[in-house]
């Protein structure tokens, strides 16, 4: 599964946000969050770039590092 890493993230409801902007693209069927580490992977059937990713990610309030 490909991993990102997010910042920001502090809560459950900081994991069901950025979930629920994942599952909201075309393509992504799972999203686990691991907050302790900010790493976040997501199941993709390749039709949501990395690009997409960080876009929703950032629209849920959130930010991908680098």
């Amino acid at each position: 599964m490909p991993e990102i890493q997010v910042k920001g993230m502090s809560c459950g409801h900081c994991a069901a946000a950025v979930t629920q902007a994942l599952t909201s693209l075309p393509g992504i069927s799972e999203v686990q969050v691991d907050l302790a580490s900010g790493r976040v992977a997501y199941q993709s059937q390749g039709r949501a770039s990395r690009d997409e990713v960080a876009r929703a990610v950032k629209a849920a309030g959130y930010e991908v590092a680098a």
